[in-house]
């Protein structure tokens, strides 16, 4: 191995042992109350050795989302070789994996949204956000790929949209259930119950409003808990 080699090696290896110092500081005191000076200290190095790979705190929080969001991706990939599923039930799936990744993975879940703000995002460098772009793009080409196929299929008309336009209303309305319920009592306060089943009811009912085929009746909720459970036997067996 060449000098530069090892020296790319030991570079990756340090910015690995500074993600993961951060990801404990993080589960003990919160994203907030994240401090570079600590990380550095956890890791025997100088603050100015941080700062060599993350230029701001919202830099390496942002490297942090990136470094666990393989998993998220896999999620999607599950949902595409689904072959049994129709168009509609496999972007209702990615609606039911998204909701159950998150039930297991809450930490994640918070650092993608928190990161996703504008204040973090716009502190992060060029560079940084890139990277964000390029390892959720696996995601936009999967989701894409359903609506085209429904498209083609004659189950779903455009409106004038591109397949990426049509696939960011039920992300819109996955996110913003998600985004609810990470306030604390926000739920309980509004009398809502069960925002799961509430959850799932809303991406029927928003994919209803595209005119995607077949219809359902988010009323009727024996039919719904079915497909949930076949979906979570048949392609997220591993969640």
């Amino acid at each position: 191995m060449g000098t530069r080699e090892r020296k790319q090696r030991e570079f990756a290896e340090r910015e690995e042992r500074f993600l993961a110092a951060a990801e404990a500081c993080i589960r003990e005191e919160g994203f907030l109350n994240l401090q570079m000076a600590r990380i550095a200290r956890l890791c025997d190095y100088a603050t100015g050795t941080l700062y060599q790979h993350f230029n701001s705190k919202e830099d390496l929080l942002l490297a942090l989302a990136n470094r666990g969001n393989e998993a998220h991706v896999e999620l999607f990939r599950q949902v595409q070789r689904w072959s049994a599923g129709s168009t509609r039930d496999r972007m209702f799936a990615i609606a039911v994996g998204d909701f159950d990744f998150a039930q297991r993975n809450p930490e994640h879940t918070k650092l993608l949204q928190y990161v996703h703000t504008r204040a973090v995002w716009e502190s992060a460098s060029p560079q940084r956000r890139e990277q964000a772009l390029v390892c959720t793009g696996p995601v936009g080409e999967i989701v894409t790929g359903i609506v085209r196929e429904a498209l083609e299929a004659g189950e779903l008309e455009a409106r004038g949209l591109s397949p990426m336009e049509l696939a960011c209303g039920p992300w819109s309305v996955c996110e913003g259930m998600q985004a609810l319920s990470q306030v604390q009592g926000l739920f309980e306060a509004l009398r809502i119950e069960d925002p799961e089943r509430l959850r799932f009811r809303q991406v029927v009912n928003h994919l209803n409003g595209m005119g995607w085929q077949p219809l359902w009746d988010p009323a009727d909720q024996a039919s719904l808990e079915r497909l949930v459970s076949r979906i979570r036997t048949e392609v997220f067996t591993d969640l």
